[in-house]
């Protein structure tokens, strides 16, 4: 499910309402338990099962299970004590489990959405000192949890932040399309000329650029674009504009796949809903 052009600016003027404050409670509840017999809970799930290990090193955020194949045929990884270099070993939750000497954990899955303001680097720390979008979720969870790509200091809007590795790299990768819409102002009108090489594409310094859509937002000064792109490259966004002889004044992302922020003020963050995490799941 993707976020159409036309729907950009309802998005953009949503984060301006007040609205009511998140139920996070209510988002990240928990259904129901039924009873479970005494006959069916003499044995702890938890204790008899097996996981591979490589999906265990994802699971403590270590990095993707792809990654983490890498890592164990390194051997830098231990359990209980001996190294394990063999792909498909598995492990039980209570072995001990570790990487370089730090004993892992599995850690519950966290999905973070933030609306980034200016000002503010998309990195887990700075050594230069600068605010980093950290400080924005502080207190937010116990687990570690980490920016999904990048969006520079000086642009704003939606950022995802994980500790799921295996999500995280499937939702970045071009090959699984997931696109990104944001809204650029410019400082001048784009001319229906640039509008056309926009859409048949650009060669840049590192090759060409290819766009999902480009349009003008309704109501709205034709300094004022929508772009749908589906790359992750570095200030892909600026660089177009740039290559055309055009200034970025203000950008803004406004939906990453099917996630908006809408009702989501600049500054503020919430927990993903189940619905919401079940959509990114399906990607791929």
């Amino acid at each position: 499910m993707f976020v159409s052009l036309p729907a950009l600016k309802s998005i953009t003027m949503g984060e301006q309402g007040r609205g009511r404050k998140p139920n996070f409670k209510k988002d990240g509840g928990r259904p129901k338990r039924r009873r479970v017999s005494p006959q069916k809970s003499k044995v702890h799930p938890e204790k008899s099962e097996l996981i591979r290990l490589n999906k265990y090193l994802a699971n403590s955020g270590v990095a993707s299970r792809r990654e983490a194949d890498k890592l164990i045929e390194a051997g830098l990884v231990t359990v209980n004590g001996k190294v394990v270099t063999t792909l498909g070993s598995k492990v039980r939750p209570t072995d001990d489990v570790r990487f370089e000497g730090e004993r892992l954990r599995r850690e519950k899955k966290v999905y973070i959405l933030l609306n980034k303001p200016k000002d503010f680097i998309t990195t887990v720390d700075d050594p230069r000192g600068r605010k980093t979008v950290m400080d924005l979720i502080q207190g937010a969870c116990d687990e570690r949890v980490y920016p999904v790509g990048r969006l520079d200091r000086m642009t704003t809007g939606l950022l995802l932040l994980t500790n799921d590795g295996e999500m995280a790299k499937k939702l970045l990768h071009p090959s699984h399309g997931v696109r990104k819409l944001y809204h650029v102002v410019l400082d001048r009108k784009l001319t229906p000329e640039d509008k056309a090489k926009i859409e048949a594409g650009l060669t840049l310094e590192d090759g060409k650029v290819e766009v999902d859509e480009v349009s003008f937002i309704k109501d709205a000064p034709h300094n004022e674009v929508g772009l749908k792109i589906h790359l992750g490259k570095n200030r892909i966004v600026r660089r177009i504009f740039d290559h055309l002889g055009y200034k970025v004044i203000r950008l803004d992302r406004v939906a990453f796949g099917s996630l908006t922020k809408r009702n989501l003020r600049r500054g503020h963050w919430r927990m993903l809903n189940r619905q919401e995490i079940a959509n990114l799941r399906m990607i791929g």
